[in-house]
């Protein structure tokens, strides 16, 4: 058999065929959802692969219906002005890009205030948007479909805080459990009277009856809800934590008692001077900083992870075929990218068929980030060359792509790195020392010389020219070359061959092959 009729059995392995670019998929590339509620509103019409979405729009307007709540029973008067010129604003936005459908939620506010629903149907009579009332049941459970769209197999304990409510949901391997709305937001907080003593008596009677009905030790906390990320973007900046992506931050039980006190002690000026967070998030995280203590204290999770989707990309999720809900977020993003932005779409998958024999040993965890950086690796080339290394780095790290650790994100980009450039000495990774070990850095070059020689060995389909044999027990690395290939290993394959040996720390030997197949 000669290498050019090597059978491809695995052509796109557990992943399946692409769907990014599905009817049912695209259908849902300009769905908006408006989310109402009590201290903010926020419009996001998703793009891109819808199971990893992208954000065509992103709006956010500190509107604070619930303000004053506790007090009233009603919504706050300026609130509701805010409101409707903002749900005016997005009817224009919304003919303007031709977003549909279009899917509006509200929530604790205008649930329970005594004008809320009579608010509700004047936002419809002026705007044409229909707005759903929805409970806390379904608030909750939305929100958990949320962490789906990051964690498909998401297990342990969804809490989402807004301003006037905190829900809770049960998740585990993509089934959404128990679900539980409070009155735990940080504006209903602020009107219970007695001072902080009464507002910390009444977190913890709250948290002790969710605590009894879900129970403890949960393997994850999933926070969801901004006024958690910003405690997060705070535990970021007083642990010095380099990579600001706040989805799959982890934080420990002892870092968020840290946190809170940390929070407590400083200043509301300081803090946002630190972080940049907005003046009326800010108001409302040391309150949230006392639920999130005792939430931690009752409930006592292993770990707590910060989820970036929530209630919106719930909506979204809710949309999906089941198809599409069961597939790999990150390499659904990865294959959209490589259909929009590569020169020659399809060839990550051919050039992750090439390389693999250098992987066969890893976890299925590893492999797929294997075939993320192969689907990757050439979506920056319109990159300056002088800084194509630093683009590919920073796209990696940064770019809105789920179903990723911190860890996983940095071996990404380091990967794609050196897909580009040998030495990584005086590169923006240097500012993320410490969130790899040396092992792991060390396969993440290997990774990246491999691409650099299969990307530009064949430009077309390198397993019909070349074959790669590992042998890791003698540590030895053997390309085979087919007949018609001899003149492709010219000086330029040769040297990046070499230094894919090099990185492996490997003898090597390069066969050439005659028609028959024999050396």
């Amino acid at each position: 058999m000669t290498i050019a009729q090597v059978p491809r059995t695995d052509e796109y392995g557990p992943f399946g065929p692409p769907l990014f670019d599905d009817p049912a998929a695209r259908a849902l590339s300009r769905l908006a959802v408006i989310d109402i509620g009590s201290n903010s509103i926020r419009m996001v019409i998703f793009d891109g692969a819808a199971r990893s979405p992208a954000y065509f729009f992103n709006e956010k307007v500190m509107a604070g219906l619930g303000a004053g709540f506790a007090e009233t029973g009603r919504l706050n008067p300026e609130g509701k002005r805010r409101a409707m010129s903002a749900m005016r604003r997005f009817r224009k936005l919304i003919d303007g890009m031709g977003a549909s459908p279009v899917i509006a939620i509200a929530t604790a506010a205008m649930r329970e205030a005594a004008d809320g629903r009579a608010f509700r149907d004047e936002v419809e009579a002026e705007t044409g948007i229909r707005i759903a009332i929805i409970e806390g049941e379904e608030e909750a459970r939305l929100s958990a479909q949320g962490v789906f769209v990051g964690w498909p197999g998401a297990r342990g304990l969804v809490c989402d805080i807004g301003g006037s409510s905190m829900e809770l949901a049960l998740v585990n391997d993509g089934q959404v459990g128990r679900c539980m709305t409070s009155a735990l937001g940080p504006l209903r907080l602020l009107g219970i009277e007695g001072g902080q003593k009464a507002v910390r008596a009444e977190i913890r009677s709250t948290v002790a009856a969710l605590g009894d009905a879900v129970g403890a030790r949960h393997d994850r906390l999933f926070l969801v809800g901004g006024s958690w990320r910003a405690i997060a973007r705070i535990d970021m900046e007083r642990r010095g934590y380099p990579l600001h992506v706040l989805h799959e931050y982890r934080m420990s039980p002892r870092d968020v008692r840290e946190t809170v006190k940390f929070i407590q002690k400083s200043s509301v000026a300081d803090l946002r001077s630190a972080t940049g967070i907005g003046e009326s998030r800010m108001a409302l995280v040391p309150l949230a900083s006392l639920v999130l203590k005792e939430v931690v204290k009752a409930l006592k999770p292993a770990e707590i992870a910060i989820s970036s989707y929530g209630i919106r990309e719930g909506v979204l999720f809710e949309q999906m075929p089941q198809p599409l809900r069961d597939r790999d977020p990150l390499i659904e993003a990865c294959r959209f990218s490589e259909q929009k932005d590569a020169r020659q779409p399809g060839f990550g998958r051919a050039l992750y068929h090439f390389i693999l024999p250098l992987f066969r040993s890893a976890k299925a965890s590893r492999l797929r980030i294997v075939r993320a950086a192969c689907l990757l690796h050439d979506v920056n080339w319109r990159a300056h060359p002088d800084y194509r290394h630093d683009a590919c780095f920073d796209s990696a790290t940064r770019a809105n792509l789920g179903g990723m650790t911190h860890a996983e994100r940095v071996f990404l980009g380091l990967a794609l790195l050196h897909r580009y450039k040998g030495s990584r000495m005086g590169t923006r990774f240097d500012e993320m020392l410490g969130i790899l070990d040396t092992s792991e850095m060390d396969e993440a070059e290997v990774l990246g010389r491999a691409m650099r020689f299969g990307a530009m060995f064949s430009a077309e389909t390198p397993l019909s020219h070349g074959e790669l044999r590992w042998f890791p027990k003698k540590k030895h690395l053997e390309l085979r070359l087919a007949e018609d290939a001899h003149d492709l290993f010219g000086e330029v394959a040769q040297a990046r061959f070499a230094a894919l040996v090099d990185a492996l720390g490997a003898t090597s030997e390069v066969r050439k092959l005659r028609g028959d197949g024999a050396g």
